[in-house]
């Protein structure tokens, strides 16, 4: 190549580099550190690599080529994207956590549904289903604190406490709709065989499956964490839909529905597990993602989720130490906008580590949703800091965050509200979930010859 087209061969890289210079410098010239304001127009390379789908190293990388060039935040040098950039140069590639495409989920039920709820926990997902129009016939759950939260909130439902191996289920065959229930991750005595029932005896998916086989509604839902997909080497999921098989069900290809496509203002993912009793054609759909994403500030201030600012209410506090060090932390900053002896002090060993670690020390902004709510706020390495108050998100805070009514009570101790509140699924979301069960079931019962 000659010199002179060599030369012209740069100027789009050189052009990229000036501007990227002159964007540093208004940056700088404006604020020493980015404010909630400029970080709205802004994503951090992590968050920029999760819009694409990309990794981190595949954006430094196209940082050095001049592909999608980084500007730096003035303090700490890191990289940081303008959002603008990323949305109209990769559209191709852009997470729905971006933009998602529209839709509405709503069904009206035609007739009463019923639902068996197990594993109910504090009554997340049966909050969900309830504000869709399904009917809970009855709940199983063995923690105390979480059916005391039931009955003190719902005294017409019918709470049955304790270990769900003790209950026998057969009285509420021919009434009920739906079956559902967040059963934990247990590995299976798997020999390499197709797994039957008795296979699974012990764990408390062969419970959820021996009501399902008891009651044999139309339709059965189980929800998990994402890590199933990948528990025992993908083996106790693969186990799960043999047995389900075995006992009259087809499952649908499961899916992980992220929270914050569901009108929840939490980073939040629950995998999804729909079977249908093979008798039925009726197919089963998904719901579908919504285009607007809600925030932390839409969760606990007044506006389109609630028609008040959260209640006040009592919450946990950090120690001396990490809230000194918290206080550095400006909102959606995380422990690499520490001073760096902080850093390595705070982080101890895992400094040294690979990987982000981005959900350590942060600080939630008042116009991004929320990071996944755990069952302790204060827990070390999973710090949700409120974005102008150094403390963690308080009880009722928490309970907006999930979508729960205000008029939602939780029963116990301050550590057991929060711990009934980390588990829940949030209401939002099963209530999307239920949507698409009514639907299901009107056009089940709607067809011309309903088994």
């Amino acid at each position: 190549m000659r010199p002179s087209e060599k030369e012209n061969a740069n100027q789009p890289h050189r052009k990229k580099h000036l501007i990227a210079a002159f964007d540093r410098l208004i940056i700088h010239n404006h604020c020493i550190r980015l404010n909630n304001q400029v970080m709205e127009d802004f994503l951090t390379l992590s968050e920029a690599a999760e819009a694409i789908g990309k990794s981190k190293e595949t954006l430094r990388r196209w940082d050095r080529e001049g592909k999608l060039t980084a500007l730096r935040e003035p303090v700490s040098n890191y990289r940081i994207y303008r959002k603008q950039d990323v949305l109209s140069l990769f559209a191709e590639f852009i997470d729905e956590e971006i933009v998602p495409p529209s839709a509405d989920n709503f069904a009206a039920p035609l007739h009463d549904y019923g639902v068996l709820e197990l594993f109910a926990g504090a009554g997340g997902l049966a909050v969900g289903m309830e504000q869709a129009g399904l009917k809970c016939l009855a709940l199983n759950e063995i923690d105390k604190w979480a059916c005391q939260t039931l009955r003190r909130n719902r005294p017409h439902w019918q709470v049955m406490e304790g270990d769900i191996a003790q209950f026998d289920f057969a009285a509420f065959q021919g009434k009920v709709d739906v079956v559902t229930g967040g059963f934990p991750c247990q590995a299976f005595s798997y020999a390499g065989k197709k797994l039957g029932l008795a296979d699974a005896r012990g764990t408390l998916f062969y419970e959820f499956a021996r009501v399902v086989q008891e009651t044999m509604p139309p339709v059965c839902i189980g929800e998990n964490v994402r890590g199933l997909l990948n528990h025992d080497s993908g083996k106790t999921l693969q186990g799960m839909i043999s047995i389900l098989d075995e006992i009259g069900y087809r499952v649908l290809p499961v899916q992980v529905l992220k929270a914050v496509h569901y009108h929840v203002p939490q980073k939040r993912e629950r995998l999804i597990l729909v079977g249908i009793r093979k008798d039925i054609a009726t197919e089963f759909h998904y719901p579908k993602p919504a285009k607007h994403i809600y925030t932390l500030k839409d969760a606990l201030k007044k506006g389109a989720l609630y028609a008040s600012d959260v209640p006040e209410s009592k919450g946990a506090a950090y120690p001396a130490y990490k809230k000194a060090v918290l206080d550095l932390v400006p909102p959606k900053g995380y422990w690499r906008d520490l001073p760096l002896d902080i850093q390595k002090e705070f982080m101890g060993g895992s400094f040294y580590l690979g990987g982000g670690k981005t959900g350590i020390a942060r600080r939630i902004g008042w116009d991004e949703p929320c990071l996944t709510l755990t069952c302790s706020p204060a827990q070390k390495q999973t710090e949700r800091c409120h974005p102008e108050e150094t403390r963690p998100f308080t009880v009722r805070e928490y309970a907006r965050i999930q979508t729960f009514p205000d008029d939602w009570e939780f029963a116990g101790s301050m550590v057991q509200q929060y711990k009934q509140i980390g588990n829940a699924v949030p209401v939002n979301l099963a209530k999307e979930i239920g949507y698409c069960i009514v639907d299901f079931l009107n056009r089940y019962y709607s067809s011309s010859k309903p088994v």
